[in-house]
């Protein structure tokens, strides 16, 4: 994996079982406030879950990347992988980010996302 790669995950418990580096936002709030930090920068990978622990989801990052395309100003994402295990959510939150121009896989059951012995990653 290349060290320049840009990627960022929204997830509440899983990491890359890979080790890649990315930055990981463990809930909405920090997801959206990651987000605003790359508003004029490339993103090469962004990774979406739904679910994000009680009753947090991913749709107020959703809403931030909505807003921007509506305002002529997308974010600019390479693709950005919706990898919830979810899978009504998963495709809905695809066809909402494809209506606003982003490129998008759904990328649940993906094997680069998960748990080291069981456990949450940090």
């Amino acid at each position: 994996m290349d060290a320049r790669r840009t990627i960022v995950l929204v997830d509440d418990l899983r990491s890359f079982v890979d080790g890649r580096r990315a930055e990981v936002a463990r809930s909405s709030a920090a997801g959206v406030e990651l987000l605003d930090r790359y508003r004029d920068r490339r993103l090469d990978e962004l990774w979406l879950d739904h679910d994000l622990g009680g009753d947090d989801t991913i749709w107020p990052v959703v809403e931030v990347l909505e807003r921007a395309a509506f305002d002529r100003c997308p974010f600019d994402v390479g693709v950005i992988n919706v990898h919830s295990a979810n899978p009504a959510a998963a495709a809905k939150l695809a066809q909402v980010l494809r209506r606003w121009g982003y490129r998008v896989r759904v990328a649940s059951g993906s094997t680069d996302v998960g748990y080291l012995d069981g456990l949450p990653l940090s």
